[in-house]
């Protein structure tokens, strides 16, 4: 699944990128659970805890879907909005105040796209279930 794979090493650069944010983080306000009464901890703690949330849901449908023979541009379609969402939505809520537009655009990027993955896995997957 080469373009899953892909598209899974870009989120995955992103995911190291945030992890070392909350240690360094945590680091300073020399936190090693929770987030103490730092803010900033908080903030970065959620960034990541988000990404890791919509993160591996998104990657399974895009895999399925490729494992079930969607068009290749309809899987590129899917992953590069799916990686754009997260990008946009960790930049946006890691800035304080953090930035609502943007925030707003990176959750229905990547809301639309896991929307558009399972239609795509269910459309797929129903027409294999009846030949």
């Amino acid at each position: 699944m080469p373009i899953t794979a892909f598209y899974a090493s870009l989120l995955a650069f992103l995911f190291l990128l945030l992890t070392a944010r909350v240690i360094a983080q945590r680091r300073e306000a020399r936190v090693e659970i929770g987030h103490g009464e730092s803010p900033e901890l908080l903030r970065r703690a959620r960034v990541h805890a988000n990404f890791a949330e919509y993160v591996p849901i998104g990657l399974l449908l895009l895999a399925f879907a490729e494992s079930l023979k969607a068009p290749s541009i309809a899987l590129h379609a899917l992953g590069a909005a799916f990686v754009a969402g997260r990008y946009i939505h960790a930049y946006a809520l890691s800035q304080t105040p953090h930035v609502l537009k943007l925030r707003v655009m990176g959750m229905w990027l990547t809301l639309i796209t896991i929307g558009l993955a399972a239609l795509t896995c269910f459309v797929l997957a129903g027409i294999n279930l009846v030949v």
